[in-house]
């Protein structure tokens, strides 16, 4: 099972966000449209990979995942944001992706990340 939180405030796009993931092999999904909202979930149940926007409603997703991180360890982002220069501080397998995003390269960033986690031992191979 692949577990993805999408930690997003416009509802359209987690979404389609939710509906590009499970074509992708994602399994089930929890949403956050803030931040505490975003630590909460994934305390609630740990996500095998994250997807974030920048502003939220209350608060920001690199912030929410930097908490995640702190808490629960190193968990696989794809930043989907409008101002991706304000992602801030991150990983080095963290991605970026800008709105309007490519689809195709969304998913094919998607099960690259998944294929380097399920290698590494973090989660199961979803697809």
């Amino acid at each position: 099972m692949c577990h993805v939180l999408i930690i997003e405030d416009e509802a359209l796009v987690a979404m389609d966000l939710e509906n590009l993931l499970l074509e992708a092999g994602a399994t089930s999904f929890a949403f956050a449209s803030s931040e505490t909202e975003a630590v909460e979930q994934a305390c609630t149940r740990q996500p095998d990979v994250m997807t974030s926007d920048v502003q939220l409603a209350s608060g920001t997703g690199p912030a929410a995942v930097a908490i995640i991180r702190d808490r629960l360890g190193m968990v696989p982002v794809v930043f989907v944001s409008a101002t991706p220069t304000e992602c801030g501080a991150m990983q080095p397998q963290d991605l970026v992706f800008c709105k309007p995003f490519d689809r195709r390269d969304l998913v094919a960033a998607f099960r690259r990340i998944l294929g380097v986690a399920a290698a590494a031992g973090r989660v199961r191979p979803c697809a």
